[in-house]
């Protein structure tokens, strides 16, 4: 990401890249909290639909 960006940017521009470790996780705890939301429950669809 570091490479990209400084690519991107102005040569004089310092680049540092703050990224959390648990970041391989975001989608899961997304979803997770996307999932617990009451007004999601509302667009599940069963097997059944």
């Amino acid at each position: 990401m570091q490479s990209e960006i400084s690519k991107l940017a102005p040569p004089t521009m310092k680049i540092k890249i703050i990224a959390p470790p648990e970041r391989q996780y975001s989608v899961w705890i997304g979803g997770s909290i996307l999932a617990s939301l009451s007004t999601f429950q509302t667009m599940w669809i069963s097997k059944q639909e």
